[in-house]
């Protein structure tokens, strides 16, 4: 049986869309993607890939031309967020352009960041997650498996990811300007998961020879501060040891800051006018933003990071628009080829 050609879209909420407390209202927990694909599933989506980050939630589905409500629908429940509030940073985009920004994604040209290492990892595993799920179908398999290839492309043939483009590098990048080399800054790492992983390995990496970890779960942290000759601590000994460290890298999954601006006043006082530096990578955020205020506090959110990476960024502009025309390309011929009629059950 021939079937029509699919219909693809993606609903994008970024960086570009959202500042970074408007995107820590719609984050999505690990109970939240169960959330929406169970509702994908009852709205009768039968392709469709979730893809949820510090700095982006999108959702990739295949349907007919109610697939772009029926993927809101999904969000809305999977964030718990108010549609007003979601929507005003939601943006939908269709068909052969929705192929083109996955393809960007991936590659790192969409990031804060631009060219940042991460996001292709984080994508891979939303798409291996939703192909375990059996939510992905010819159309995504076919569009996922294509932007891989395109990005590692980019990655290997253009200069877009050149210097220390990694959220792990551009942290320490930061505690370098602050403090010089690092090797002697006593640095404490909130959060074991992939990004308190980059995070450690690249100060490790970089020199840092005083690097502790912390987690709620202190067997996590025991294990990574293991794997690089760290030490470990509790969460709740970190915090209380807080004004002992020259550097703290907030990665944590939170509700609410770890440290409020009124522990973190009597934190910076007991270090008596030695400098505290606050990177905080987290979203929702780790710190209490009202520290900026605080003599002798110095924070970094997110934004600031991407600033410090993208510094640089007028000397890669044509690095940049050269992968750009590239991926485009590839992504016209993905398209074209998911737009040709299909047999039922046919070759993707």
């Amino acid at each position: 049986m021939i079937t029509r050609p699919a219909t693809l879209v993606a609903l994008s909420a970024t960086h570009r869309t959202a500042g970074l407390d408007d995107r820590a209202a719609f984050a999505v927990s690990p109970e939240g993607v169960e959330t929406f694909y169970a509702a994908a599933r009852e709205v009768g989506l039968a392709e469709v890939v979730l893809l949820a980050t510090c700095n982006r939630l999108e959702a990739y589905a295949v349907g007919d031309e109610a697939a772009a409500l029926h993927a809101r629908a999904a969000l809305l429940r999977a964030t718990g967020a108010e549609p007003e509030a979601l929507d005003q940073h939601l943006r939908p985009i269709p068909g052969l352009a929705a192929v083109e920004h996955l393809f960007a994604v991936v590659a790192g040209l969409d990031s804060q960041m631009v060219g940042e290492v991460e996001i292709a990892g984080q994508v891979k595993d939303a798409y291996a997650d939703a192909l375990a799920r059996g939510m992905t179908g010819p159309t995504l398999n076919r569009v996922f498996q294509r932007a891989f290839q395109a990005g590692a492309w980019a990655r290997t043939h253009t200069g877009i990811s050149h210097g220390h483009v990694s959220i792990g590098n551009v942290a320490v990048d930061l505690a370098e300007r602050a403090f010089g080399a690092i090797g002697e800054a006593r640095v404490l790492v909130l959060g074991t998961g992939e990004v308190g992983r980059r995070v450690v390995q690249a100060l490790v990496s970089r020199g840092a020879s005083q690097v502790s970890v912390a987690s709620r779960t202190f067997e996590n942290a025991r294990t990574l501060a293991a794997e690089f000759a760290g030490a470990s601590l509790s969460l709740a000994d970190a915090l209380g040891q807080a004004h002992a460290h020259d550097v703290i890298v907030g990665c944590a999954a939170v509700e609410r800051a770890l440290l409020d601006a009124v522990t973190l006043r009597e934190h910076a006082t007991r270090r008596r006018g030695r400098p505290l530096l606050l990177i905080d990578l987290g979203v929702p955020r780790n710190f209490d933003p009202a520290a900026r205020d605080l003599p002798g506090v110095y924070l970094s959110d997110l934004d600031d990071l991407a600033g410090v990476a993208n510094a640089n960024l007028r000397a890669r502009l044509a690095e940049v628009e050269t992968a750009r025309r590239a991926l485009a390309e590839k992504a016209a011929r993905t398209w074209g080829a998911t737009q040709r009629p299909q047999t039922e059950g046919g070759q993707p």
